[in-house]
């Protein structure tokens, strides 16, 4: 069957061509009449040379995700089984699939999907028109592909409630897709036992991208005194518990946070040594300051302060912010690890920030390590939104 067909507008498809997988609205030079969004489409470049399949949307900006760059490639049940295969086989070989993120959309080549293994229950959201037509397939697919491995799914449960899905013409929705289940689910990562809510918890329940960020701070905290900040439902504050701190306060501006932080403390044993607390993290630093606090280690793991380019500008200042206070308050000497999860600050722009704030305090830092996303939320090359996480861990050090 013939697809209808969308032709770039000379000079455009720039971002494609270096390896990218989506096409702009202003990059279109025509299309054929009557395309159905979500519909899937053959791309010709101005001169009529094919560039691939993907599937269309005048509702998005990001008019065209491809499939494929193979003209001959049929997208059918078979295609879509062979993605899902081949993101199953990535994972067996790269991490500890307990928990771990199936699908990562783009860098999956499944665009717009993503789909989280929580322990024996599944978590989809799905952002895209295109790849939603094709969801249930995906979904079955991929329960077949799990079970051949004996890997049995006992639930399926959908968060497709971000507010992209509205740029692309869709309702936000949330609800199970498979027979009812407890949406509480307990998990383990790094040996850290988490109950993990996810149909009201942020995103798909779980933040599983900074699982091996998370462990590599393990030896840095045994007997230390750690600040954990952002610490949403706890995690880097409980691997800091559990590799042997003598003393950890997690803060979190989320009551609702703090209290799941403080029942998987108490899941671990851990209540005696961690505790968290409902506080701002920009007011609460000065006010660590002033009462001559130190710590041995301090965690930074905000939430992104920019989704777009427009607002750079004062993520840059929230960034320099509370580096630049959490250099003052570790001990000389102690560790800092400190992250940044939005795709617009660069790893140039973090980079600069840090070191900005370092000089700032009069501060030395040295580099222990750089790390980004866990291996199963794989940054694809030339698809630059899917490198979004920076990590660094740094020895902060008093000028000599």
């Amino acid at each position: 069957m013939e697809l209808p067909i969308v032709t770039l507008k000379k000079g455009e498809g720039r971002m494609l061509k270096a390896g990218g997988l989506w096409i702009y609205d202003n990059e279109i030079a025509q299309t054929d009449e009557g395309i159905v969004n979500g519909q899937l489409v053959s791309i010709l470049d101005f001169d009529g040379y094919p560039l691939g399949t993907g599937f269309y949307n005048n509702h998005s900006k990001i008019t065209i995700r491809m499939m494929t760059r193979d003209k001959n490639t049929v997208i059918d049940e078979d295609f879509l089984r062979r993605r899902v295969e081949a993101a199953w086989a990535y994972r067996k070989k790269t991490v500890d699939t307990s928990s771990c993120r199936l699908i990562f959309g783009e860098a999956d080549f499944l665009p717009g999907l993503i789909v989280d293994k929580f322990s024996d229950v599944l978590v989809v959201q799905s952002l895209a028109l295109g790849i939603d037509k094709m969801k249930t397939d995906i979904l079955n697919f991929l329960v077949e592909t799990l079970e051949k491995d004996g890997v049995s799914i006992r639930g399926i449960f959908e968060r497709s409630d971000a507010k992209v899905r509205q740029q692309e013409g869709m309702e936000r929705v949330k609800g199970f897709l498979s027979q009812p289940f407890d949406t509480k689910v307990e998990i383990i990562e790094n040996g850290v036992k988490y109950m993990v809510d996810v149909e009201d918890g942020q995103k798909t329940g779980f933040f599983l991208d900074q699982k091996y960020n998370r462990a590599a701070i393990h030896k840095l905290c045994q007997g230390a005194d750690v600040l954990d900040c952002f610490t949403h439902t706890g995690s880097f504050a409980l691997n800091a518990g559990i590799a042997g701190a003598k003393r950890v306060l997690g803060i979190d501006a989320s009551q609702l946070a703090v209290d799941q932080a403080t029942e998987n403390a108490k899941l671990n044993g851990l209540e005696n040594v961690v505790h968290f607390q409902c506080e701002d993290v920009f007011e609460l630093l000065p006010r660590l300051e002033k009462e001559g606090q130190k710590f041995d280690v301090i965690i930074l793991d905000p939430p992104a302060f920019t989704k777009s380019r427009n607002s750079i500008k004062n993520a840059i200042k929230g960034y320099r912010e509370i580096n630049l206070r959490a250099m003052k308050l570790v001990k000389d000497g102690g560790f800092l690890a400190t992250c940044s999860c939005s795709h617009f600050m660069t790893p140039e722009l973090f980079t600069q920030t840090i070191g900005q704030a370092a000089k700032n305090v009069h501060k030395r830092l040295r580099q222990v390590e750089y790390r980004t996303q866990s291996p199963d939320h794989p940054i694809l090359w030339a698809a630059d939104e899917s490198y979004y996480l920076k990590f660094y861990i740094f020895q902060v050090c008093q000028n000599p």
